[in-house]
């Protein structure tokens, strides 16, 4: 009988492909919070974008379309009775008005001055600056000024679509209701004067906003004090002829208005010595009020744009804050690589040290070499036979955890001298070195990951550090076996730069903080005093290396011990292995935290290599992002050049690094052409990869082991390419 509520397995496949094609809520998470980031800054730069001069407005058109009313009538123009009519100001009349403010500097200045005049007056504001200065508004309605629109950023009417028109409108409406609870009938379209200087370009944009039901104001005489001319032309250039009202220009933004201010004064002070009244374009014009109380809609979209810009503006300076820092710490990063670096190199080399590097007496004892593998058919015949042209005695023993594609099987069919199989239930891979450790027979454990392959001379100079009884732990120099695809080229240089940089600088602090699972070696003893490989991170490496630091041991980094991985070949795995590294390294500086605080080995690594990983590992990639996003920032809203310039410096300078680290490496540099291509695309993947952990983390979530589907293209070495290798070239080997 079939169960009633069972689901047809048509449909739960169909539920299946939907859910592994919807992205996960944590990868929005992280992609939002940048795109939301990038956002606050565009709308930062927007709303601070310099007022510039449109050279276009300059251009004297035509005005054969221009009915000459309008031309010879007042500068007050606006719709009656279905028909454009310009009407003047009456005699003895003077309408201040202001355009292009608020600004916080010179507004309060203006306000101030007509308050002790008790003149009220026009201010024709620009939507991006009262987005950023509301209260300036709020002050200007609440003493009786009147307001009207100035666009929102400032832009040439006659150049734009309706469309275009409508947007500038309805945005600077909006922050107007956001800012003072009103919105306005009054408009002054930029690059504006008299009345005759209509053009046939401006008049249909003037019906336009005639039938929008705005009432444009000209102006009768314009005080060009934007020009700096000096108070007394500026008083000139306002007076009305005889006793004829004047509806006046003056600006209280757009740089220093200090002139400004003085000519304002005089002019009032002149003005009303005349005989002159000051009011309002409605007073004047004996008309209801132009601002008319912000309902609905419109008063929660002001609101709305102003909290979003208040809180873009209060996040920049923080973001800029954050450029210098992440810019710092990445240069910091860089020099201490270098320096550390080259002084390891030094010290290793014979031709280029005082004194000649050894560990101590040669390390020849035999070694044991663990495999863990998990469904590593297509790699794990390669990575065995690698194992059996090894130049130092060893046994491999290779612990199959649960594999369901005949691993076992096929290391089995090999038939292979000291090469044993241990089988187990699937339990993860830090069970399966513990069974190996268990089995093995010598003193000396090298692990290494079932789609790895050594060089015949690997297993040797690995094992030579442990000459020197205080070291528990060697690393050795993993390299990208599958270098020839894109995806695989920038791992490659990902990989030269952290073994030759990175690993040499910790080798030199004495802190190295991972033993990579591709290739490492570890003394038993180490081994048995930390407990083993524990299971409690996804990083058992990292957790095992700075779990030998605490206990005392040293950890030391073999660069001459050559191994090949095959790295992931498409953005998905490389996702899945990334996501997985970083949430494990942040596990396993979560569970030794306490070592910042303890005394001894294990005080002295939280002290220096905790922080040092903290910082450059997890803190500066995190918000690496800022720098991105400051150039792209710098290139729209500030200077394209500079920007630009800045953010190739920073790249020449990594390109430098990984021409020492290739050159340290005795790599070929020819790949570093793709270094650019690199940082723009790869680097934003790896970004987000640790965005996303940092919010896996975050919310307590836990992240099972994630396998990694291989192609097996790695092959063992041949000794002529061995030998090449060692003498420098070691180009990748694939099949």
């Amino acid at each position: 009988m079939i169960a009633r509520h069972r689901v047809p397995r048509a449909l739960r496949r169909a539920g299946s492909v939907v859910r592994r094609a919807l992205p996960r809520p944590r990868f929005l998470l992280a992609v939002l919070g940048l795109f939301a980031l990038a956002c606050l800054l565009m709308l930062n730069g927007h709303m601070h974008a310099q007022l510039k001069i449109d050279p276009k407005a300059n251009k004297a058109g035509t005005w054969d379309r221009v009915p000459a009313s309008i031309r010879d009538g007042g500068p007050v123009i606006g719709q009656e009775h279905g028909k454009l009519v310009g009407r003047s100001l009456p005699q003895k009349t003077i309408v201040l008005s202001f355009d292009d403010g608020p600004d916080p500097s010179w507004t309060p200045k203006v306000l101030e001055l007509l308050r002790r005049h008790h003149v009220r007056a026009d201010f024709f504001l620009i939507g991006q600056n009262i987005a950023r200065h509301p209260s300036l508004v709020r002050t200007m309605v609440n003493q009786g000024h009147e307001v009207g629109v100035h666009t929102f950023s400032h832009a040439n009417l006659g150049y734009r679509s309706h469309a275009s028109i409508d947007q500038e409108l309805s945005r600077t409406q909006s922050a107007l209701a956001g800012a003072a609870g009103v919105t306005t009938s009054l408009i002054r379209t930029p690059y504006s004067s008299t009345p005759d200087a209509i053009d046939d370009r401006a008049f249909p944009v003037l019906k336009y906003l005639s039938s929008k039901g705005y009432t444009t104001a000209y102006v009768d005489t314009d005080s060009n004090d934007w020009k700096k001319p000096g108070v007394a032309k500026i008083v000139r250039n306002a007076t009305p002829q005889g006793d004829k009202g004047a509806l006046t220009l003056f600006h209280d933004a757009g740089g220093d208005r200090s002139e400004s201010l003085k000519g304002v004064d005089a002019y009032i002070t002149h003005m009303k010595a005349k005989g002159y009244r000051f009011t309002t374009i409605s007073t004047a014009m004996g008309s209801a009020s132009a601002m008319h109380d912000a309902t609905g809609t419109t008063a929660w979209k002001g609101r709305a744009m102003l909290t979003v810009t208040a809180v873009a503006i209060g996040t920049a300076p923080w973001l800029a804050y954050l450029f210098y820092v992440v810019g710092g710490l990445v240069v910091l990063r860089f020099v201490m690589m270098l320096v550390l670096a080259g002084r390891h190199h030094r010290q290793r080399n014979p031709k280029r040290s005082r004194e000649e590097f050894s560990w101590g007496p040669p390390v020849t004892e035999p070694v044991s070499v663990l495999v863990p593998a998990y469904n590593e058919k297509e790699c794990i015949a390669h990575t065995v036979r690698s194992l059996t042209a090894s130049t130092h005695p060893i046994e491999v023993i290779v612990i199959d955890d649960g594999s369901t594609d005949g691993t076992a099987d096929i290391v089995e069919a090999l038939g292979l001298p000291n090469v044993r199989v241990l089988r187990q239930r699937n339990a993860g891979k830090s069970a399966a070195l513990n069974n190996g450790i268990v089995h093995a027979r010598h003193d000396i454990i090298v692990m290494m990951d079932g789609d790895t392959v050594f060089e015949p001379s690997t297993v040797s100079a690995l094992v030579q550090p442990f000459a020197d009884a205080r070291i528990g732990a060697v690393s050795g120099n993993a390299k990208v076996g599958n270098r020839r695809s894109l995806i695989g080229a920038w791992q490659h240089i990902e990989y030269v730069m952290s073994f030759n940089l990175d690993r040499r600088m910790y080798d030199a602090l004495d802190c190295i903080p991972t033993i990579p699972g591709a290739v490492g070696a570890f003394r038993r003893r180490a081994l048995e005093e930390v407990g083993g490989m524990s299971g409690d991170t996804l990083a058992e490496d990292t957790d095992i290396t700075i779990a030998m630091h605490r206990a005392g041991w040293r950890v030391v980094y073999q660069e001459h011990a050559v191994a090949w991985t095959e790295a992931p070949s498409s953005f998905r795995l490389l996702w899945r292995q990334r996501y997985r590294w970083s949430y494990g390294t942040m596990q396993a500086l979560w569970k030794h935290r306490h070592s910042v605080v303890e005394r001894g080995p294990s005080g002295r690594f939280g002290r220096v290599g905790m922080p040092l990983v903290g910082i450059f590992h997890v803190g500066a990639p995190l918000l690496s992002p800022v720098i991105d996003v400051f150039t792209l920032y710098g290139m729209i809203f500030l200077s394209p050049w500079k920007s630009l310039a800045v953010w190739c410096l920073l790249l020449l300078f990594q390109l430098l690094c990984a021409v020492y680290a290739f050159r340290l490496d005795r790599e070929r540099c020819r790949c570093l052409v793709m270094l650019p291509l690199q940082q723009v695309v790869y680097r934003q993947l790896m970004y987000v990869v640790l965005i996303h952990s940092c919010i896996t983390a975050a919310t307590g979530a836990r992240l099972r082991w994630q396998k990694i589907r291989r192609t097996g293209e790695v092959v063992a070495p041949s000794p002529d390419a061995s030998a090449v290798a060692s003498a420098g070239s070691r180009q990748g080997l694939s099949a």
